[in-house]
């Protein structure tokens, strides 16, 4: 059929654009431009007319659906050509199959076509027993067993009645549990009804100690917070939780209605008939050992799905945050990355971010070296004019942050500032063959420090050098998909990158390499010609770039940046296709692109339909002119530091009711962890966030962020800090919160599932990220005093 394909691809876009809240016109317009090569990012920022303004969440949302719905489309079609084969096609089964909207739906359709291993009740049609179900179905006032005795025969190996009755029963409940209606009615019933529940593993109680908030827990199944989904899964993973889905709040009351809810629909009765008994029974057992337990595995491998992606939202939306963090700028800058033992490794990086110096020092236990220390990192600030200190928040961050404040002190001419830095991800970047071509004879834990001053820097520069999931800034990350993972996190990067732009001259391979349409060869043969040549002076240049094409150019000339080259627009976000329109603008005001550029009152007064044409409509217009008002203009916030408390080094020195400054370093569903400067993060739970309502954490907060907070309870022993941005609050009374300990118990969220108090990455070194919850207290809707017993036991009382 010659309009197959198109009715196939207006299908597809009109399910995409109902989803997205947009138009099938601007649906189609993306995809043929996504099917050229053309990146989210281009699409976005410069292909607006075509998509009619569609923006990056919609193009990234539109990308992976585009992807679903045609593997669906390609399983649709293998299904058909299956079943055909077969002979067994008929138009309301091809009918059905060209209805399904989901991989789910397919595949209940497909159950009974399937080629599979030899089964009872394939067993049972060999010998003859299917007119024995079908007559005991159809006419039930025959007694099963007078019944039966004519299907006795030894030699097919139905010995008796009673093993032709088992034989009948063994196709009805796989006839059953194969009708794609059924299975679909009662999936959607379970979905909806369904709890969850979790016991101990026998014998597991100590062992499983982490879980202990789930060793008895049960929770509707469509409710269940993602967070605590992964938490209950990983309990499974682990062997130290069973977990069952019972249908409903009564299981006994649930499964009767499965049972009646099959029976209604095979058109079986209780009407005092002989063979009623024995075809109820059938019903029970069709539910009880054949349909529930692959509709919970059915409905969980579902759950699990919906609660990764929503896992990993939650990191991208935390890693963006990371990475588009105000960077310091072309400062001198001192990376300390602490250590007791081994000693704090220094680095110091010059304003281009060059590594100029490295030592390592020893003030802290067992050396004590104080004094010589400071010493030293006095002669290193005062020979390399050093302004900022980078310190990393890692083990003897404090200790370290101290030994820094001396320094600023010992050198006031310096006017330094210090700042403590997430070392997230740094072991894994030192240890990496990244790491290892930039310094190849530098020692791996000296690297760290490098790492450590450039993030101060420009976090976005150096967070590209490093596995988006090593930087730790998730819940749940090594329990979803890593495949989805990785691809969702890149995606992430590149909008980031592509947001700021990169200055081509400077920037790194690995910088380069996340601009849209460049690979990581292209990129490396930027760097390469760049050395070999000297700096671009035009973007156009860079098509002297091998393999760089033209269809490449297209997609990453307008990301990149050439500052103080040969054309200014060059050092702008104006993509050199639309250099044309400048240059009108140019003739019709008769002032000179370097008299336009930054000339923001001018500029504003200019009407952008002034300057249309055939190619580039009223928003690229808008988007040329907010460049020359603004070029080149950094979307970034401006750079400030916390200030963490003297005196205040660990969880010890807490207390009740202290205010303190530090900053957000994660946030979940369930709140934000906050970094207050003592090796242990606090939670603001999300209750405690703000005076209004707050549906999402990050309405309100984001990684990164500085933010003051109220301490409102410490558990030493259990390395738990309850906090909350709302300043009037008061700890509650001691007596009530032991009272909430004991009717609910305090999920430890720091003492997490994985084992990982600090959330490190996949390596678990002491950099991997920051801590993903192992409980998600759910938010009250009324003002409560939310200390730690409230914040961290709400999970189980929800």
């Amino acid at each position: 059929m010659p309009d197959a394909k198109p009715a196939l691809a207006r299908k597809i876009a009109q399910t995409i654009a109902d989803e997205i809240g947009a138009r099938c016109s601007q649906v189609e317009a993306a995809v043929g431009l996504l099917d050229e090569g053309a990146t989210v990012p281009f699409i976005a920022r410069y292909r607006k007319e075509v998509t009619e303004g569609l923006d990056d969440t919609q193009l990234r949302d539109l990308e992976t659906r585009l992807a679903y719905l045609r593997e669906l489309e390609d399983r649709r079609a293998a299904i058909l050509a299956s079943i055909d084969e077969q002979g067994k096609l008929t138009d309301e089964l091809r009918a059905d199959i060209e209805a399904a909207d989901s991989k789910a739906r397919l595949e209940d359709l497909y159950l009974p076509y399937k080629t599979k291993r030899r089964t009872r009740a394939q067993i049972a049609r060999e010998a003859g027993l299917e007119p024995l179900a079908d007559g005991l179905l159809a006419d039930p006032t025959q007694v099963p067993e007078a019944f039966a005795a004519a299907f006795v025969d030894v030699d097919k190996g139905v010995a008796d009645a009673k093993a032709a009755l088992e034989g009948a029963r063994a196709i009805l409940l796989e006839r059953w549990g194969e009708d794609a209606t059924l299975v679909g009615e009662l999936r959607e019933w379970l979905s909806a009804q369904g709890v969850i529940r979790s016991k101990v593993a026998e014998g597991k109680e100590a062992a499983g100690e982490k879980f202990r908030d789930y060793f008895d827990h049960a929770e509707p199944l469509a409710k269940i917070p993602s967070h605590r989904l992964l938490a209950l899964f990983r309990g499974r993973r682990e062997e130290f939780l069973q977990l069952e889905l019972d249908p409903g709040a009564d299981a006994e009351a649930g499964n009767a209605y499965a049972e009646g809810r099959i029976a209604l629909h095979v058109g079986i009765r209780a009407a005092g008939r002989p063979a009623d008994a024995w075809l109820l029974n059938a019903c029970r057992l069709a539910w009880r050992a054949k349909l529930h337990l692959h509709l919970m595995l059915d409905l969980f491998s579902q759950a699990r799905e919906k609660a990764e992606a929503e896992a990993i939202t939650v990191f991208g939306d935390n890693l963006v945050d990371l990475m588009l963090a105000a960077p310091a700028g072309p400062r001198a800058v001192l990376g300390l990355d602490p250590g007791l033992r081994t000693g704090v490794k220094v680095a110091v990086v010059d304003a281009t971010g060059k590594l100029v110096a490295t030592d390592t020092i020893f003030p802290h236990e067992p050396r004590r070296q104080w004094d010589p220390s400071l010493a030293a990192l006095k002669k290193l600030c005062v020979a390399h004019g050093v302004q900022l200190v980078a310190i990393g928040n890692g083990t003897a961050s404090r200790e370290t942050d101290r030994l820094a404040g001396d320094l600023l002190k010992l050198v006031p001419e310096l006017a330094m500032q210090k700042i403590v830095v997430s070392e997230a991800g740094a072991s894994v970047y030192s240890a990496s063959e990244l790491a290892a071509k930039e310094f190849p004879g530098l020692d791996v834990s000296l690297r760290g420090a490098v790492s450590i001053a450039r993030r101060l820097q420009d976090p976005l520069a150096e967070l590209v050098k490093i596995e988006p999931k090593a930087i730790g800034v998730g819940q749940y990350q090594h329990d979803v998909d890593q495949y989805r993972l990785a691809r969702a996190l890149d995606a992430r990067v590149e909008d980031c990158v592509n947001a700021v732009g990169v200055h081509v001259n400077t920037a790194s391979g690995a910088l380069l390499a996340r601009v849209a349409g460049l690979s990581t060869t292209v990129a490396e043969n930027i760097v390469i010609h760049r050395d070999a040549n000297g700096p671009f002076k035009r973007r156009k240049d860079l098509l002297k770039v091998p393999r760089l094409g033209e269809k490449t150019f297209e997609q990453c000339a307008g990301f990149l940046r050439i500052a103080d080259g040969d054309q200014p627009l060059d050092a702008s976000a104006v993509h050199p296709e639309a250099y044309p329109v400048v240059e009108r603008i140019v003739a019709a005001t008769g002032r000179p692109i370097q008299a336009l550029v930054g000339d923001g009152s001018f500029v504003r007064a200019l009407k952008p339909r002034d300057y249309v044409d055939a190619r580039f409509g009223e928003p690229t217009v808008r988007d040329i002119l907010a460049e020359l008002e603004k070029p080149g203009r950094d979307p970034r916030p401006e750079f400030k530091a916390a200030k963490f408390a003297d005196g205040v080094e660990s969880i010890k020195d807490l207390r009740e009711g202290m205010i303190l400054e530090g900053v957000v370093s994660n946030v979940a569903a369930f709140g934000a962890f906050v970094d207050i400067g003592v090796h242990q993060d606090g939670l603001v739970h999300i209750s405690a966030l703000s005076d209004r309502y707050v549906k999402d954490p990050r309405e309100v907060v984001k990684a990164g962020d500085i933010v003051k907070v109220k301490v409102l309870e410490v558990d030493v022993a259990r390395k738990r800090i309850a906090l909350t941005r709302r300043l009037d609050d008061s700890p509650a009374p001691r007596e009530a919160r032991e009272d909430a300990r004991r009717g609910g118990g305090g999920r430890d969220v720091r003492n997490r599932p994985d084992g990982n108090p600090r959330g490190n990455g996949p390596g678990n070194g002491p950099r991997g990220g920051r801590p993903s919850a192992a409980g998600a207290p759910k938010q009250s809707a009324a003002p409560a005093n939310n200390a730690l017993a409230d914040a961290f036991a709400r999970a189980k009382r929800s």
